[in-house]
C-alpha cells in the first residue's frame, strides 16, 4: 500500500530548498564581512538557512492541506 505524494508538497519542497540556499549564501556573505573567523558566519548561514526551509516547507504543507480541502485537488 503505497500513497503518491501530492506533486505541489513536492514542488514546494524542492522550492524551499532553492530558499535555503538562497539564504545560506546571501547570510554567509553579508556576515563574513564581520568576523575573520569564518566558522562564525557559517553558523549563522546554516541557521538561518533551516529556519526558511522550515517555514517555506510549513507554508507548503499548510497551502496544500487548505487547497485539497477545498477541492483543488
Amino acid at each position: 500500500m503505497t500513497q503518491q505524494v501530492d506533486p505541489i508538497v513536492l514542488i514546494g519542497l524542492v522550492l524551499s530548498l532553492f530558499a535555503a540556499l538562497a539564504a545560506f549564501l546571501i547570510t554567509y556573505e553579508e556576515w563574513s564581512h564581520h568576523y575573520l573567523d569564518k566558522l562564525e558566519p557559517f553558523r549563522h548561514a546554516v541557521e538561518a538557512a533551516a529556519v526558511a526551509f522550515v517555514v517555506f516547507a510549513v507554508l507548503t504543507i499548510l497551502a496544500a492541506t487548505f487547497a485539497s480541502r477545498l477541492g483543488f485537488d
